[in-house]
């Protein structure tokens, strides 16, 4: 089957195919036909594909082929040259495109849609939401701090200093978090908040302090956060307005496919932010998480708040998002040529395959059947636990943990109080030894504690060094006199026999780890 990859829309830069991924295209068994120019606004020249092996054709070349590649949903004009039978492959949007469904259903053809594909863990490789907004919340941090119009570090010069800015990430998705890990390595204070509490340690693992929202959110079945009500939402407004008015520029990420995106700052919000401080509306495309913003448009408020509605973030890195949309196609395709035999299998029993049928040879297949996310409870699981409970149980771990602490304070003084007593009942002329042993111990401590684990094997030379000398001490104690003496030089010639000999070995062991066979 040949596989045609037309030209994007005019005004985007991205790719349905670059020259690597249309080489993988063909060990699956694909012929490939590019249109011509059609890596250009990426940067990736016809040259190049031919070189991967694919044939160069035109317009109506790529749209007739068996398997069609594109990136955007096709007009008339494309669908015409199509011939019935032939399958599209592309982000379709099914949901918001009542229309094209009807379109793609009357001209007999086979359509999927790759921007639905089941948030599950096998199918993230051909996720393509996922791959654009990560892409797109890097950028999103650069398009920010380029209007923000000076440094998101902080500096100490000569001529004086001044605070890094200050980022408010609403959303810990994948564009957020990309967000977050951006603005942080640029020095920026970030503060990060979503909806579903248990993406707190993924939001300070990227460097943001998280702000959880007063009403926890649960996910629905599809992966993604169910809707609020609206004594929740109004919550959370609340403190997406607090924050903001606090921060020199906030990302906003929510945006829920085939849905409008939900309106996070009100009017009221944005005009309470500082002059200068900008807004980036990453949901623009479905609408906007702010009431002022104009899709595909930057604009700035009465009161100097710039808001960016860009809605081609991810394509403003043309090369790495063409690359990464044409792994999730190769990965795709991988799946449906089982054989790679380059004869596409459209296996509806197939989760993912089924996920994103659209149509199926002129037959109506959206919706899909809803395919749950979510993680069954095991058996056996505990029940949620309520509030009291759980105040309960903190309590009685503080009291545990007040009495180990007790406990552990009485062992001390019980053992200072037999060390005072061992000295007081030794002759004055030992006294001295105590004093050097005491301080030896103190002072070995915290020469080994601090000891970093790459000088381990170091370490254990040292100690063997050490107990080849207490070794050789002992052995000139055996023949004591004093039966007592003879016991205990016999018993330190043992352990200090296994100290060197066990030494040696864990020291070779460890050296091992490293030597190259």
């Amino acid at each position: 089957m040949r596989v045609g990859i037309p030209c994007q829309a005019p005004g985007h830069a991205l790719a349905a195919a670059t020259p690597r991924t249309v080489a993988r295209i063909i060990r699956l068994g694909y012929d490939v036909a590019v249109e011509r120019g059609v890596g250009e606004a990426a940067r990736f020249p016809d040259s190049d594909y031919e070189e991967a092996g694919a044939l160069l054709i035109d317009r109506a070349g790529a749209w007739g082929a068996d398997v069609v590649v594109s990136t955007g949903a096709p007009g008339t004009a494309e669908l015409d040259l199509m011939r019935p039978g032939a399958t599209l492959i592309s982000r379709l949007g099914p949901a918001r495109s009542p229309e094209l469904l009807d379109e793609l259903r009357r001209r007999g053809l086979t359509a999927l849609a790759i921007d639905t594909v089941p948030r599950i863990s096998r199918a993230q490789a051909m996720d393509v939401l996922s791959s654009q907004a990560n892409l797109a919340g890097y950028r999103a941090v650069i398009e920010a701090a380029s209007r923000f119009g000076r440094l998101l570090g902080g500096q100490v010069t000569a001529a004086g200093k001044f605070p890094p800015a200050t980022v408010y990430v609403i959303g810990a998705g994948v564009a957020g978090l990309a967000a977050i890990g951006t603005a942080h390595s640029l020095g920026a204070v970030v503060r990060g908040t979503d909806v579903r509490p248990e993406v707190a340690d993924q939001v300070r693992s990227v460097g943001a302090e998280f702000v959880p929202v007063p009403t926890a959110q649960e996910v629905s079945s599809d992966g993604y956060a169910k809707e609020m009500s609206s004594d929740q939402a109004a919550l959370a407004r609340s403190l997406y307005a607090r924050e903001s008015a606090g921060a020199d520029i906030v990302i906003t990420t929510a945006n829920i496919p085939g849905r409008r995106s939900p309106i996070l700052l009100d009017r009221a919000a944005v005009e309470a932010m500082r002059p200068g401080s900008v807004i980036v509306d990453m949901a623009a495309a479905n609408g906007g998480n702010t009431e002022l913003t104009v899709p595909g448009e930057t604009i700035t408020t009465p009161g100097g708040v710039a808001i960016i509605g860009a809605t081609d973030l991810a394509e403003r890195l043309p090369a790495q998002a063409s690359q990464l949309y044409g792994q999730n196609i190769v990965n795709l395709l991988a799946l449906m040529t089982p054989a790679k035999d380059g004869f596409l299998s459209l296996d509806l029993d197939d989760e993912v395959v089924r996920g994103i049928t659209v149509c199926a040879d002129g037959e109506l297949m959206w919706p899909p059947p809803p395919i749950s996310v979510s993680a069954p409870a095991a058996p056996g699981a505990a029940p949620l636990r309520s509030p009291e409970e759980e105040a309960a149980e903190l309590a009685a771990a503080a009291r545990a943990k007040a009495r180990s602490r007790r406990r552990r304070l009485a062992g001390i003084m019980v053992s200072a109080a037999l060390a005072a007593a061992l000295v007081l009942v030794t002759p004055a002329a030992v006294t001295s030894h105590y004093i050097v042993l005491a301080l030896s111990i103190i002072l070995g401590f915290h020469i080994i504690s601090n000891v970093t684990p790459a000088l381990h094997t170091p370490l254990m030379s040292v100690t063997n060094a050490i107990s080849g000398i207490i070794l050789l001490g002992a052995i000139s104690q055996v023949g004591n006199a004093n039966p007592l003496i003879s016991a205990i030089a016999f018993v330190a010639v043992a352990l200090a026999t296994i100290n060197v000999f066990g030494g040696f070995a864990v020291t070779h062991r460890m050296l091992a780890m490293f030597r190259k066979d």
